[in-house]
C-alpha cells in the first residue's frame, strides 16, 4: 500500500480500499459494540430487518482530515438530539447503499454528491430496533456548501479524524434496555457526546482501518 501521511484523506482512502480481516459479511460480529454484546449478536439476524445506509464523510484537508457529523433535531421520533452520520432507509429507487447514503446526505445537510467519492464500506451494523445499516466510507473535497434540513438536523460539525481514531478517546458505558444490559462506546468531544450507533460505527472504523 502506498504510504501517505497518517490521518490524511489519501491514507484513509488507501486503508478503506485495502481492509485486512474477515470479509465484510462476516466481520460485523467481531467489531465495535457488537463485540461487547454477545447476546445481541446471537439474536440480531433473527430480527425483522430494514435496510439502511449512512455516509461516513471524511473531508480532505491535505495532511489532516476530519469527519462530518450531524446533530439530529429534538423533534424526531427516534434518536432525537443524538449525534449521527447523514443517512437513512434504503428506498426502492436507490440503486445501492452508496446511492442511498449520497441521497440522504443531500436531503439532510445539502452535501452535493459531486464533492463525494465513495471509497469502500464497513461491516454491517445491526441495531436493536431492527435496522441493518451499511456504513459507506467516502472522501469529500472542500468547496461544498451545506444547507440543513431543519426537520431532521439541528446542527452539523466536523471532528478531526485523529481524535476519533485515538483509542484513548473511546470510553465505554452501559444501560439496561428491556431488562438486558447493553454496552456501548462513547466519544465525548467538547460539549458533544458521541455515542450509540455513531460511536459503534466509529469504533469499527478504528478497529478495521487503524488499530
Amino acid at each position: 500500500m502506498t504510504q501517505y501521511p497518517l490521518f490524511s484523506a489519501a491514507d484513509f482512502r488507501a486503508r478503506a480500499q485495502d481492509q485486512i480481516g474477515l470479509p465484510l459479511e462476516e466481520a460485523w460480529k467481531a467489531h465495535g459494540d457488537h463485540a461487547l454484546n454477545p447476546l445481541f449478536v446471537a439474536r440480531a439476524q433473527e430480527l425483522k430487518l430494514r435496510d439502511a445506509a449512512v455516509l461516513i464523510p471524511v473531508i480532505d484537508d491535505g495532511e489532516k482530515a476530519s469527519i462530518i457529523l450531524t446533530q439530529r433535531t429534538t423533534t424526531l421520533r427516534k434518536h432525537s438530539g443524538q449525534i449521527a452520520f447523514p443517512g437513512g432507509s434504503i428506498d426502492p429507487e436507490d440503486k445501492s447503499p452508496e446511492d442511498a447514503a449520497l441521497r440522504e446526505a443531500e436531503e439532510e445537510i445539502g452535501l452535493s454528491r459531486m464533492f463525494v467519492e465513495p471509497v469502500g464500506r464497513l461491516p454491517t451494523y445491526f441495531t436493536p430496533t431492527g435496522f441493518r445499516i451499511t456504513p459507506v466510507l467516502s472522501v469529500v473535497k472542500r468547496g461544498f456548501e451545506l444547507k440543513l434540513n431543519p426537520a431532521e438536523v439541528d446542527d452539523v460539525f466536523e471532528v478531526p479524524l485523529p481524535f476519533l481514531m485515538d483509542e484513548a478517546n473511546h470510553q465505554r458505558g452501559s444501560r439496561v434496555l428491556d431488562g438486558v444490559e447493553r454496552h456501548f462506546f462513547l466519544m465525548p468531544y467538547g460539549e458533544r457526546n458521541i455515542w450509540g450507533i455513531t460511536a459503534g460505527i466509529l469504533r469499527t472504523l478504528y478497529e478495521r482501518l487503524y488499530a
